[in-house]
């Protein structure tokens, strides 16, 4: 098997080990009235995203890692690590833009039946294929799914610098040296858990901005780009405007990128 293929398969595994762990933080308000099985309600859709996003952004990486490497087998710096996982980012970003503009749409969607009550709110997607077939037909085609993209790069390219450099930092460091091949999973643990928490320390306010955009009324909208959309939302709200949602956006960032990382090196590990 090819390292592409190596890459490809880990990162899936990777992804959907993000999933199972991370997922039930997001349906943990179901588990009085649904019991243990409604924290993985509705985990069947976003599995084969974050399985492809994680499948992509490792095999990128990877790539990027052969191109950077001095020669077959030396282990990359931690500058080449940052290096590598910028140029992953800008691979995974234009996956994440569409396929997060859809799932934007239906949660501020949830949220507004949530708000209604009883009241109740007019529904104007019916599902994730709804959403895209929506924005294709009347928000200019595919250029309406790739709303946001900027702000989308400007996450994922500093994000995952940020991410793979802390990750392999952090993995150096306990292994007391660049070979960390001998590094026990309880080590990839923790450097995992610590990379993913980096991510969203230092791009949550343009995920924010992002998540705005691309719920904006695409007839009369409320923001002129991103840069209009930060100022406004600074003006409004002030700094705590750009980390709405930071504490469980974090809470579950550490845990799920722990086993994503953990699932991703054993799996790769055990492939050859």
């Amino acid at each position: 098997m090819g390292d592409v293929a190596k890459d490809l398969t880990s990162g899936t595994v990777g992804g959907a080990a993000q999933l199972i762990v991370g997922h039930p933080f997001d349906t943990i308000k179901t588990l009085a009235a649904e019991g243990p099985r409604g924290l993985y309600k509705g985990m069947g859709a976003p599995l084969a995203t974050v399985a492809a996003f994680n499948a992509l952004l490792f095999t990128v990486r990877g790539q990027m890692e052969s191109f950077l490497r001095s020669e077959p087998g030396v282990p990359l710096t931690v500058n080449q690590q940052v290096i590598a996982g910028a140029g992953a980012g800008v691979a995974v970003s234009f996956l994440a833009c569409p396929t997060e503009l859809i799932k934007c749409r239906l949660q501020a969607q949830s949220a507004l039946a949530v708000d209604a009550g009883s009241a109740g709110v007019a529904v104007k997607y019916g599902g994730p294929m709804d959403v895209a077939k929506q924005v294709l037909r009347s928000e200019g085609g595919a250029r309406g799914l790739f709303k946001g993209l900027v702000p989308t790069l400007a996450r994922e390219v500093p994000g995952n610098a940020a991410m793979f450099g802390v990750y392999e930092a952090l993995k150096q460091y306990m292994a007391g040296g660049t070979d960390t091949s001998k590094l026990g999973r309880g080590s990839l643990i923790v450097a995992g858990g610590l990379a993913g928490a980096s991510f969203w320390s230092s791009v949550y306010p343009t995920d924010v901005v992002k998540s705005v955009l691309q719920v904006d009324d695409y007839k009369n909208p409320k923001y002129k780009g991103s840069m209009h959309a930060f100022r406004s939302i600074l003006a409004s709200e002030g700094v705590k405007g750009l980390y709405k949602g930071f504490g469980p956006a974090m809470a579950r960032s550490i845990p799920a990128n722990a086993a994503c990382f953990l699932a991703y090196e054993v799996t790769r590990s055990s492939l050859g």
